[in-house]
């Protein structure tokens, strides 16, 4: 999808703020084999009270993205000053209720116990920065689990998987298994929606998808 602008993209410096591998191989995999990975020190402590669920991820993502682009702008080298920041944030949502990352193998019992059998619905909030121009979005999708024993959701938690996964649980890993199906892009799921950040490149370079 990204082909028309590979060659434009290709001379830039792009860099995701992330420090997750999973994201660097999914953003390399549609054809940005230039990407570097920077982890953004945004605490991610917004109010949860003053946003939507869709309106939270995508300010927690805009966060990460200036602040990784305004540390990096800084640098004296200019080989590490980028022209593209991508950032991204997930969360998963219940019943009103805000799903993050568990602290602790109980936390992700709890939540995994709590979510099985039933549907969540998960967000993924994306921002590009390329230089002075923003774009800002959230995706949704909705996630049915079909049903678990405690034992079996005991052992996915013994894998430690759950720990750095928004909902506890990674549908790209073992977590996939606990999934009886999914109204949306996968890929949203996973933290990064390819289709639409391909798709806001493209706009951003001047190549309108029209048909």
């Amino acid at each position: 999808m990204l082909k028309p602008i590979l060659n434009q993209l290709t001379s830039k410096r792009v860099v995701l703020a992330s420090g997750s591998p999973r994201r660097q191989e999914l953003i390399q995999n549609i054809g940005l084999s230039n990407v570097a990975l920077c982890p953004s020190t945004f605490e991610e402590n917004l109010n949860k009270s003053d946003y939507s669920f869709s309106e939270y991820v995508a300010e927690t993502a805009y966060h990460k993205v200036l602040e990784v682009y305004k540390r990096l702008s800084a640098c004296e080298n200019p080989n590490q000053r980028p022209d593209i920041v991508i950032g991204a944030d997930t969360m998963v949502t219940m019943d009103g209720k805000m799903y993050g990352k568990p602290k602790a193998p109980d936390v992700a019992f709890q939540m995994l116990s709590e979510l099985i059998g039933r549907q969540h619905i998960v967000y993924t909030g994306v921002v590009i920065k390329y230089h002075d121009k923003e774009v800002k979005f959230t995706e949704a999708c909705k996630v049915n689990f079909g049903k678990a024993t405690a034992a079996q959701i005991r052992a996915y938690v013994d894998t430690g998987e759950p720990l750095d996964k928004a909902g506890g649980y990674g549908i790209q890993g073992i977590g996939g298994t606990f999934v009886e199906k999914i109204d949306g892009d996968y890929f949203t799921v996973v933290g990064l929606p390819l289709y639409r950040i391909s798709a806001e490149l493209c706009k951003l370079f001047g190549y309108e998808i029209t048909e």
